[in-house]
C-alpha cells in the first residue's frame, strides 16, 4: 500500500510550531506503526532527513514553495495533483488542512481550527480569500476529515454542514520533555530569563487570535491593584512575532509595569521545557482554539494554568484541569492572575488535576485515528 503526505510543514532547521508538530509527532508513530507500507513525503523545499521517520519512507520535493495563497494553487492543484495523478497512491493525507480539488485519489484532511470563519479579519487578505474559497470545498471533496478537538469538529459540521460520521478526533499531545524539573533547574531558568523573580508565562506566536493585547492590560491591573504583594512578578511572552502584531505591541507600551514584561522570542524546546516548569502558572487566554497545545503542555510540566473559558480549552484543559476565564475581559483575566498568585493551594489542584488529565492525549492514539481515517476513505475511495 502507497499512501502520499503532504509534509510541507515539516520545515529543515525549525522550530515546529503547532501543525508542524502535529505533523511531526503523527507521522513518526503512523510510519513506525506501519512498516508495510510505503509513504511518500511530498515537501515542497529541501528537506531535513531527520524527518525520514524510517525506510518505508519516500521523499520527494515539489515546487514551488508554498507559502503565499497564489503558490498554494500552484502546489496544491498543479504539483501535488500532478504528482498524485502519476503515481495513483491509495490515499492522500494532508496534516495542514489544506488538500487538493485537482485529484480523484481518496483524501484525509487534518482539520485544526476554522477561526478564520469566525475572524476573518485577522488575516490577511488574500489568505482570507483563499481560505473562504477552498477551505469548504477541502471539507467537501475529502472522504475523510480529521479534527483536533471535538469543539472544532462540532465547529466544521455547524460552519460547514458535515456530517458528523465523516470526521474523527485526533487530540494533540505533550511532548515526552515537557515534565516536572527539580528547584534547581527551576532557579537556574528564573535567573535567566525573569531576573530571579517569579513569572507567569505564556507561549504562542504573537498574532491577533493569542488576544496578549487583554492579558498585557490585564497583567497591568493586577499588577496595579495587587501592589507590594505582587512587585516581584513577572510576565514572560514567548514566541515569534507573527502577523498583525502591531495592536500587541501597541498594548505594551501603553503599559504602565511593562518592565515586568519580558519577550524572549522563540526558545529551544528544553528551554521551554524549563519556562513551563518554572513557571508560577501559565497564562493562555485566547479568544480562538482549535486545540491550545500550551495547556497540555503546562499540565506535563506540573505548571497550574489559566486558560480560556471558550471554544477548545475548556475541553483540552479537562475538567478542573484549569482555572477558566473570559478571555474578552481584561477584569476576568487580571482577577485569575491574582488568585493563582495568591492561592497555593488552588496552584497545587490545578496541578494535580492537570496531570490526571493528560491521560486523555496520546500521540500513537491520534496516529491510529488518522490510519483508520486512511482506512476508512480507500474504502469509500473503491465503492465510488
Amino acid at each position: 500500500m502507497h499512501v502520499a503526505v503532504n509534509t510541507r510543514f515539516l520545515l529543515p532547521g525549525a522550530h515546529l510550531e503547532g501543525i508542524g508538530r502535529f505533523t511531526y509527532e503523527t507521522l513518526a508513530r503512523l510510519v513506525a506503526q506501519h512498516p508495510e507500507v510505503t509513504f511518500h513525503f511530498l515537501f515542497d523545499r529541501a528537506f531535513d532527513k531527520r524527518y525520514l521517520f524510517g525506510p518505508n519512507v519516500v521523499p520527494h520535493v515539489l515546487a514551488p514553495p508554498a507559502r503565499h495563497p497564489f503558490l498554494y494553487v500552484a502546489w496544491f492543484e498543479g504539483a501535488v495533483a500532478l504528482w498524485l495523478a502519476r503515481h495513483r497512491p491509495a490515499a492522500f493525507l494532508s496534516p495542514d488542512g489544506f488538500t487538493t480539488l485537482n485529484t480523484r485519489v481518496p483524501r484525509v484532511t487534518v482539520i485544526h481550527d476554522l477561526a478564520f470563519e469566525h475572524f476573518p479579519l485577522d488575516v490577511g487578505l488574500l489568505q482570507r480569500k483563499y481560505y473562504h474559497f477552498f477551505s469548504p470545498r477541502f471539507a467537501r471533496a475529502s472522504e475523510r476529515l480529521v479534527a483536533v478537538s471535538e469543539a472544532t469538529k462540532a465547529d466544521i459540521v455547524q460552519t460547514y454542514g458535515t456530517a458528523p460520521a465523516k470526521i474523527s478526533v485526533a487530540y494533540n499531545a505533550p511532548a515526552e520533555l515537557f515534565r516536572p524539573q527539580p528547584a534547581a533547574a527551576q532557579h537556574e531558568i528564573r535567573r535567566r530569563f525573569s531576573q530571579a523573580q517569579p513569572y507567569f508565562l505564556f507561549v504562542g506566536a504573537l498574532q491577533p487570535r493569542k488576544n496578549l493585547g487583554h492579558l498585557l492590560r490585564a497583567f497591568d491591573q493586577f499588577k496595579t491593584t495587587g501592589g507590594a504583594a505582587v512587585a516581584e512578578a513577572q510576565l514572560l511572552i514567548v514566541g515569534r512575532k507573527a502577523w498583525k502584531a502591531g495592536p500587541i505591541l501597541d498594548a505594551y507600551e501603553q503599559m504602565q509595569h511593562k518592565a515586568a514584561v519580558h519577550f524572549t522570542g522563540r526558545v529551544a524546546d528544553a528551554e521551554l521545557a524549563g519556562l513551563y516548569a518554572a513557571a508560577r502558572a501559565t497564562v493562555y487566554v485566547p479568544y480562538f482554539e482549535g486545540f491550545g497545545i500550551p495547556i497540555v503542555e503546562a499540565q506535563a510540566s506540573g505548571c497550574p494554568v489559566l486558560t480560556s473559558n471558550v471554544s477548545s480549552m475548556p475541553e483540552v484543559a479537562g475538567e478542573g484541569g484549569a482555572l477558566l476565564v473570559d478571555p474578552n475581559q481584561s477584569e476576568s483575566i487580571a482577577a485569575g492572575l491574582t488568585r493563582l498568585w495568591h492561592d497555593a493551594a488552588l496552584r497545587q489542584q490545578l496541578v494535580a488535576q492537570g496531570q490526571e488529565n493528560l491521560l486523555r492525549f496520546s500521540w500513537a492514539r491520534s496516529a491510529e485515528v488518522l490510519w483508520e481515517a486512511i482506512l476508512a476513505a480507500t474504502n469509500q475511495g473503491r465503492k465510488q
